[in-house]
């Protein structure tokens, strides 16, 4: 190789590295951006709490007493999403190990169904979880792999009014990776907005407060995210598609995982 095509071949590998960088940079911005709109309105309802009491505005001791507890309820929740903010943080910059190993998908998918069957018959969903073949391995950790699949199923769940959430293993030939199709019967724009279930306090009921300091929780746009970064740190992605039609919403959320080396 001439020392022309040495430093032809230097500038591209330079070219390809700092498109990375900006593309972290911008990823970055992101999720910093987002995890402070997450942050903000459960904490702004915390303040609101303290107001209330603190300008003596209850109308008794015991709703002084009630609205200690709501504010107290209400940090607990947002100390965990905190929590899990930074577990996945962690887990990106290495902080906290994954333990890789050989998994069956079959078992992962039980594992899920266990634990996220209830939450769609509660909504009166359908959860269709359609049960691959035992030779489909991942390599993976299993509980941050159950976690960020529960999770995408959990925002799902809260998103859908009405239909199934159908969840199906393929094999993807030309990387011999596999693959875990999720459909949601749902406007994929919904997965895309900042939205989220935290609601100002301001001129509600009692009974209203409680309600919302127990909703206080990660939006689906901010799980979506979090999944994203766990999934691409054991070395998988994810793709978020709309194959909504005239008729009927549609969200396809593709994760493809990494298979056991040969």
């Amino acid at each position: 190789m001439t020392e022309i095509e040495n430093l032809q071949e230097e500038l591209e590998q330079t070219k390809l590295a700092y498109q990375m960088a900006v593309q972290m940079s911008q990823f970055k911005a992101e999720f910093l951006a987002r995890t402070s709109h997450e942050i903000r309105s459960p904490l702004s309802s915390l303040i609101g709490l303290h107001q209330l009491i603190i300008s003596d505005l209850c109308e008794s001791p015991e709703e002084q007493k009630e609205f200690i507890n709501q504010a107290y309820n209400l940090a607990l929740n947002l100390m965990k999403i905190i929590d899990e903010i930074i577990a996945v943080s962690k887990v990106e910059y290495g902080s906290n190990k994954l333990n890789y190993e050989s998994l069956q998908l079959r078992e992962i998918l039980d594992e899920v169904y266990s634990l996220t069957h209830l939450h769609a018959a509660n909504r009166n969903l359908k959860l269709n979880i359609v049960t691959p073949d035992s030779s489909f391995k991942v390599y993976a950790d299993r509980r941050r792999l159950v976690q960020l699949i529960v999770n995408l199923i959990d925002s799902g769940i809260t998103l859908i009014e009405e239909g199934t959430i159908k969840i199906a293993a393929l094999p993807v030939t030309e990387s011999q990776n596999i693959s875990l199709e999720m459909d949601f019967s749902c406007d994929a724009k919904l997965w895309e907005e900042s939205h989220s279930n935290n609601q100002s306090i301001d001129n509600n009921s009692l009974e209203e407060i409680a309600a919302i300091t127990q909703q206080v929780a990660l939006s689906p746009n901010m799980k979506l995210l979090l999944s994203q970064t766990l999934l691409e740190t054991m070395g998988g992605n994810l793709e978020l598609l709309d194959l909504s039609d005239e008729d009927k919403p549609l969200t396809r959320i593709i994760l493809t995982c990494k298979q056991p080396h040969q």
